[in-house]
Order: structure tokens, then sequence, then C-alpha cells
């Protein structure tokens, strides 16, 4: 959390590189604040006006893409420095993905899971303002067992609907609970597999710091350094980080294990877990998956597990109606 904040400018140039592809750390948890400051000009034109602060290749904020995309919503990005981070220099919080959100007041959204339910919430319920509908997630502070201050959101899951709107999306409440369990299994273990994956060797870390130069925001020196430090510094990270969640010797086995239990879940029946289109457990695990795409363990992911008919459909579709 202290990268960017001055001194140690090696450190915090590695740690912001690697925080925008290793959002397997679980790095993206903080306080929702209202926006006061940030003027509603900066957004984009429509009835409701959007703007995603982000690091394209950060999972938390691939799946806040993904849902957006998946219903048609218009958005502005803000691809945010890694290392600096002024593009969100208006915010106290400090990590991504930030939404900008105007449907008649400006407000901030942070946490990717309370986007995704707070905007679902909107598009189905217009009853209430999105003002009103952000204030039924209030952040919960706790601290880790490194004795960190964190901010969580217990009903971060929940859409807040009448019970009318409820039966409408969810038919039986075992749909609604399936959803809400898929969901948190992706954030609280999908997530996790990602960095000590695409980590996992010297060459392949390499590779995904390549990745995330390429299409991240970065100064010339700072790719360079980034590239090839952060790759090394990033190779041992992953070693604590397949400690840290007791991860196999080789990691590849459990992240080929939870795709599969994904794909026995949605089952041979359902084209997504949503039925004949995605819910959103369906966006939030394509949105984690999909930030591997172009790696090594992306490539092996679609050869040794059953995930690659799923994950094509998803494609599919996000293109159909994604703008």
């Amino acid at each position: 959390a202290a990268a960017g904040r001055g001194g140690g400018g090696g450190g915090r140039l590695v740690l912001g590189a690697a925080f925008a592809l290793g959002g397997g750390a679980g790095l993206c948890l903080a306080a929702r604040q209202r926006l006061r400051e940030h003027s509603a000009a900066e957004l984009p034109a429509g009835s409701l006006q959007l703007t995603l602060y982000q690091y394209k290749t950060c999972p938390f904020c691939s799946k806040v893409r993904a849902f957006l995309d998946y219903h048609g919503l218009p958005y502005e990005i803000v691809e945010v420095n890694p290392i600096m981070r002024k593009e969100i220099k208006f915010s106290s919080y400090r990590k991504v993905p930030i939404l900008l959100a105007n449907a008649g007041s400006p407000l901030q959204l942070n946490d990717s899971s309370v986007i995704i339910s707070a905007i679902k919430t909107y598009l189905i319920s217009r009853r209430n303002s999105l003002e009103e509908i952000v204030s039924f997630y209030p952040p919960v502070k706790t601290v880790t067992e490194q004795g960190k201050e964190v901010f969580e959101y217990e009903n971060k899951y929940w859409l807040m609907l009448d019970e009318k709107e409820t039966k409408r999306v969810y038919p039986v409440k075992e749909v609604r609970v399936e959803e809400m369990k898929w969901r948190k299994w992706a954030d609280d273990w999908l997530v996790h597999l990602i960095s000590p994956n695409v980590y996992r060797t010297p060459k392949e870390a390499l590779a995904s710091f390549d990745y995330i130069v390429r299409e991240g925001k970065f100064g010339t020196l700072e790719g360079l350094f980034a590239k090839y430090v952060g790759a090394v510094a990033m190779f041992f990270v992953s070693k604590r980080l397949k400690k840290r969640h007791h991860l196999r010797d080789d990691v590849r086995e459990d992240l080929y294990e939870a795709v599969n239990e994904w794909v026995k879940a949605v089952g041979k029946n359902r084209l997504f877990m949503g039925g004949n289109q995605p819910n959103l457990a369906d966006l939030a695990v394509y949105g984690v998956l999909r930030v591997m795409e172009g790696l090594e363990a992306f490539d092996d992911m679609m050869v040794h597990t059953r995930i690659q008919p799923w994950y094509q459909r998803m494609e599919a579709v996000i293109q159909k109606t994604g703008v």
C-alpha cells in the first residue's frame, strides 16, 4: 500500500508494476468514498456516465470491464500509472479499480464486487438513486493478521432488490445462492492463483512483465526497470504467495483444478452458470482468467482443462453485446 508514496523509488516501481497483474495478492479492498471535488464534466455523456480508472492487466479491473461490456454500458477508461498514480490523485483511495459514476450526482465507487453489485442493482431497479444504492454497501474496518487495517464489505455480493425484482432475476433461491457463492470464490480463491502462475518461472515472469509494460502506462525508463527488475522480484514473491495460499509445488495443478471445478459447477446442460446468458459469476470468472491471455499459463490452462468451450462462449457473447 505504500507504493508510490515516496522513498524507495526502485521498490515502489517494482511493486506498482507487480500490482498491475498481481491482483491475486488481494490488494484491491478499501472504503467507498463519495466524490466531492472531481467534476462531473470530466465524465462521458449519457444517462449513466461512467469513467473507469484501472490497470488493464489487473484481474479486479478486468472483472469490472467484463461486466460493463456485457451490459453494453459506455464508459471511459483512464489507464493509471501504477508507480506514481497521478491519475487518481483526486482520491484518498489509492487502489484500482475506481469507478466514477454520474446518474444525477457524481459518486466514486471502489472495490470491484461493490461496483458490479451497485451498478447491476441500479440497472434492474430505478426505485432508488445510485447514491442511495451505494449507501447499502458500507465499508467495515477489519485488521489483518499482520496488523494492517483494511476495509471490507460484508454484503458486496448482494443485489439490493425488492421481492418482486428478486423473483424476476432469481426465480428460485438456489440461483441467487449459487451466483453469490461463485462470485466470492472468484475473489477469494481464483484470483490468488494468477500471480503464482504467471510468475512461476523466470521466463514466465519476464514475459508477464513485458505484457504489463506493453499494456500499461509506463515511461520508457520506468518500463525498462519494471520489466527486468520486477520480473526477478516477482519470481521470488510468487514463491511466497504459493506458500501463503498453500499451493502445490506445481501451481499449474491448482489452476487446472480450480477451473475444472468451475466447469463442473456450470455443468453440461447449461451454456453458462446463468443459463442461456452469463450471470455475475460467469462475468467474474471470465474477467479474472482473461488477464492471463497471451501468457504461457493461459495457453497451458486451455490445453489441460475443460475451460475452453465455456471461455469461447463468454468471448462471443461479450463481443456481441459489448460496446
